[in-house]
């Protein structure tokens, strides 16, 4: 009920800016999140470069669609979990350093996110095939005991099995937390840098 009622009253203090907002504010809220929705089609590698995107936009209005569409890009900086978020993550970063102009130090910050997402990645995948191989362990243990020995033949999907389930979920919420810290502090840099 707390968070319902602190959304609520985002909302109305936004309402209440708007209220109060001069035209031109208006119209940067408005470049904003036009500069947010451009960039989607190239996050999705479909559309131009967004110095490209920002180039064809009125010069009054690419600060502020520059920031909207810093901000889409950073978004889409996070812990991939497959192949496609990989690629979006990977095409996030292009994007940040298209951006930017390819500034060193802009460089430097997304190829060290990109080594912590890789880290992470290879991490996620060696625990768990630890943790299938234990649990697998532990079941044929238990068949053993109670079939005298014939396990022979079983084929145990480990990944099907509660414990594997439970045990999973408190490993992955474990590892992405010590990840996402890392990432979330590359990304603050960048935001810094970028100035959004």
């Amino acid at each position: 009920m707390a968070e319902i009622k602190s959304t609520m009253e985002l909302v109305l203090e936004r309402a209440a800016r708007m209220g109060k907002a001069t035209s031109e504010e208006i119209e940067q809220d408005e470049a904003k999140k036009e500069g947010m929705q451009l960039v989607v089609p190239y996050l999705d590698g479909k559309g131009e470069s967004p110095s490209k995107l920002l180039a064809n936009q009125e010069p009054t209005r690419q600060t502020a669609i520059r920031k909207g569409m810093a901000e889409t890009l950073l978004r889409n900086l996070f812990l991939p979990r497959d192949e496609h978020a990989q690629e979006r993550t990977e095409q996030a970063a292009r994007g940040l350093l298209d951006l930017a102009g390819g500034a060193g130090d802009i460089v430097s910050i997304c190829q060290d996110m990109q080594h912590i997402i890789g880290q992470y990645r290879q991490h996620r995948e060696q625990l768990r095939g630890q943790l299938e191989e234990q649990i697998r362990m532990q079941y044929e243990q238990a068949m053993a005991q109670q079939t005298g020995d014939q396990t022979e033949g079983l084929n145990i999907d480990p990944t099907m099995q509660p414990k594997f389930k439970e045990e999973w979920a408190r490993v992955e919420a474990e590892l992405d937390a010590q990840y996402n810290q890392a990432l979330n502090q590359h990304r603050e840099q960048l935001r810094q840098r970028l100035g959004v």
